[in-house]
């Protein structure tokens, strides 16, 4: 049903009427958004019990931020592999990382910055988003301050969606983003209307859909359903990336709703199970790990050392050296020693030998259950 409160729509023509938040009230309390909402906060809830089970949480961070700074990326078009990843994370030089793989190790980079900005202040400013956004695409271009944008079908060359295109209206619209979602809004509901008003914003000239998705984990951390940044929806977004465009372009052409918050609500909630199932696994390694080093290399065995292996899945020499304050000869063998016993596997990038904690890999590699 068409709302009183949308303009009507033409592709070419800059979307400067974009109706400011709230939405309105019949938009997140619909019978079938408060039901799907209870499943998806129940399957978040379960998630951030069940990350406690992993006695350090970076290992949690570190492994399933990365491979949203994957997924994420993909989204855009911006594709490496898992490997090319972590290999440039434990890289010294930049020369050996190609440009994809640069661009979605900037991601990464943008979440910390992001966890910690809203960790600092409690809230998330226009300022904030405009400096995750600069981290992201690696210059400081900041909003859109000329005409010009709009959103293009690869295939045919038609334009699906052309953003605001004045400055003026389009700080105004973030300012009343950052509003709301630091204020009013509180449910997953809420988030989906966010996710989609970000993107109809369209602030800036690239980045947009990567800046939208972390304000997403972001929103779930100061709004506290989850206490450090480990649920991601990229993975279900990419195998239903149709769907998502589909519902997302019909909010603003005939202001359906129900239909696309519904989807974000899916994405939650598939996320969040398939998390809590690699959350278990990683565990599981973690524990067998513990237990096949102890018994095999009682001599070199420490929880520092087993932790270093699954905070760094492609590990080296500094990184022992630095969380075990041992020398680099001892680190050496270390290593070897646990590549002997079939834990690690060797393999050169650039110059440099990294060592592969090849179970860990094999988890954090599967497919998400989407």
């Amino acid at each position: 049903m068409m709302s009183a409160h949308v303009p009507p729509f033409q592709a070419s023509v800059p979307y400067d009427g974009l109706p400011p938040l709230p939405p309105p009230a019949h938009v997140t309390d619909s019978i079938p958004v408060l039901r799907r909402e209870a499943e998806a906060r129940q399957a978040l809830a379960e998630l951030k019990g069940v990350a406690n089970i992993i006695p350090n949480q970076a290992i949690l961070i570190n492994a399933i931020a990365l491979r949203e700074a994957k997924d994420s990326s993909e989204i855009e078009n911006i594709v490496t592999t898992q490997d090319r990843l972590y290999g440039a994370v434990a890289a010294s030089s930049a020369a050996t990382v190609d440009a994809s793989t640069k661009e979605v190790v900037r991601y990464r980079s943008a979440l910390r910055i992001g966890e910690a900005l809203a960790r600092d202040h409690g809230f998330l400013s226009v300022n904030h988003v405009i400096r995750i956004q600069t981290e992201i695409i690696g210059n400081s271009a900041g909003l859109r301050a000329t005409p010009g944008t709009a959103l293009v079908n690869d295939r045919t060359g038609e334009v699906v969606y052309t953003p605001p295109q004045d400055p003026d209206i389009i700080r105004r619209l973030l300012s009343n983003f950052a509003d709301y979602y630091n204020g009013d809004a509180g449910s997953l509901a809420d988030m989906a209307v966010l996710h989609y008003q970000f993107e109809t914003i369209h602030p800036f000239s690239d980045g947009n859909g990567r800046t939208g998705r972390i304000l997403n984990v972001l929103y779930l951390i100061l709004k506290g359903y989850l206490d450090i940044p480990i649920l991601y929806p990229s993975s279900y977004i990419i195998e239903h990336k149709d769907e998502y465009y589909r519902f997302l372009r019909a909010v603003t052409v005939a202001g359906e709703w129900e239909p696309w918050i519904l989807f974000m609500l899916d994405a939650i909630q598939a996320t969040s199970v398939d998390t809590i199932a690699r959350v278990r696994e990683i565990r599981d390694e973690l524990d067998r790990t513990i237990d096949e080093i102890r018994t095999a290399l009682p001599r070199i065995y420490t929880k520092e050392l087993v932790e270093t292996l699954f905070v760094h899945p492609y590990s080296k020499i500094e990184f022992l050296v630095n969380a075990l304050g041992v020398e680099r000869k001892a680190a050496s063998r270390y290593l070897r020693s646990l590549e002997e016993l079939g834990l690690l596997a060797s393999k050169k990038i650039g110059r440099e030998k990294i060592y592969v904690n090849v179970r860990l890999m094999t988890i954090l590699s599967r497919e998400t259950a989407a």
